[in-house]
């Protein structure tokens, strides 16, 4: 591995400054790859834009950036993409900086800014140390997600037609799942959950496999499926749906045959009952059966004391003795028999009795 400190002016670095929605954004007289296809898209807003100009402005240090040597001599940029656009764009009359553009400034004004030197760590190396690079300069301003890590050492033409799918703004995955995923497509979340989903959590290992595929494919149909699966057995959509890891559901239970109209009124049953704390866990158990996907309320620690010495401390399994320490709250009449989490249904067992209880 090899880093060498460079000072570049921005006259150097906006030489050529191309942005091309289909070819990519330029610049350094064509030979930096400002964004590189593993890169997230331009997030800066407005006041963090104008903060790198009035740095350039004042003569003031920026953080240092980083760029990484390719094989064919030319660089791409490994961190500060967001400052490095900034200035071009500013540069190139895209936007004004306190009330004028580059072109409205005065000769010396635009010289002062042209010959502004930026810090640049110049780095060579491999494909895994260019990861580690990313991961270790990834301290300060807008912290890249584990995704956009994943992105940067698998690039090639898998991530490239991964991210038309899912990480644009207004992207098709947006469109069609938006209201049953969380996160923004714009820093990978959309990306990250499909392949969580498709390769049972083996991010990386899948990304690796597939990094010189020509196309994303095989992601996208998986994807609709899911979509489409959910669509159809649930046709009422709830804001709760959006919380749902949906992709793991359908590889276990796809070939299953659910009834929808049974499922709804299943689901609006449960999300009426008090003792259901986590409603999003209500498609989860529906289709499972998981108890524990809906935290069922607990028993008070009042409740627990009540029933504790109603019991005189003795658990009415085994009916041994216990200090009140060594004893768990258990529903007297199951909650998906119809008991509720109330002082009148809760009694103390023993932790082994509770354990064999609750795994019959």
């Amino acid at each position: 591995m090899q880093i060498e400190l460079k000072k570049i002016t921005v006259r150097d670095l906006t030489a050529g400054y191309t942005d091309n929605a289909e070819n990519g954004v330029f610049g350094y007289g064509g030979k930096l790859d400002i964004r590189p296809p593993y890169q997230r898209e331009f997030i800066y807003k407005e006041k963090q834009r104008n903060a790198v100009i009035d740095t350039v402005v004042q003569g003031f240090p920026l953080n240092v950036m980083y760029w990484a040597t390719r094989e064919d001599g030319t660089f791409e940029v490994i961190d500060g993409q967001q400052r490095t656009i900034s200035i071009c764009q500013y540069v190139n009359g895209d936007f004004a900086f306190d009330m004028r553009y580059f072109h409205n400034l005065q000769t010396d004004e635009q010289e002062q800014i042209l010959d502004y030197e930026l810090m640049v760590y110049v780095c060579s190396g491999s494909d895994s140390e260019k990861l580690q690079w990313f991961r270790t300069i990834n301290i300060a301003g807008e912290k890249l997600t584990e995704q956009e890590l994943r992105n940067a050492v698998y690039s090639g033409p898998w991530v490239s037609d991964a991210k038309r799918y899912f990480s644009k703004n207004g992207c098709a995955a947006y469109g069609m799942a938006s209201k049953y995923m969380s996160g923004s497509p714009i820093r990978q979340d959309y990306l990250e959950t499909a392949i969580d989903w498709l390769s049972g959590g083996n991010i990386e290992v899948y990304m690796a496999n597939h990094q010189h595929d020509a196309n994303a494919n095989e992601l996208w149909l998986y994807f609709t499926s899911v979509i489409n699966w959910v669509k159809i057995l649930f046709p009422r959509y709830r804001r709760e749906m959006q919380s749902v890891q949906w992709g793991f559901l359908y590889n276990k239970l796809k070939s299953k045959p659910f009834d929808a109209n049974s499922l709804e009124q299943q689901v609006a049953k449960l999300m009426s009952d008090d003792d259901v704390t986590k409603k999003s866990g209500i498609y989860e158990y529906v289709l499972t059966g998981n108890e524990r996907a809906l935290n069922i309320r607990a028993f008070t620690d009042n409740m627990k004391r009540e029933a504790y010495e109603r019991q005189q401390g003795k658990c009415p399994l085994c009916n041994g003795h216990f200090e009140l320490s060594a004893m768990e709250a258990d529903h007297i009449t199951p909650w998906h028999a119809g008991g509720k989490t109330i002082a009148g249904n809760c009694q103390m067992l023993c932790r082994d009795c509770n354990r064999r209880k609750s795994g019959k």
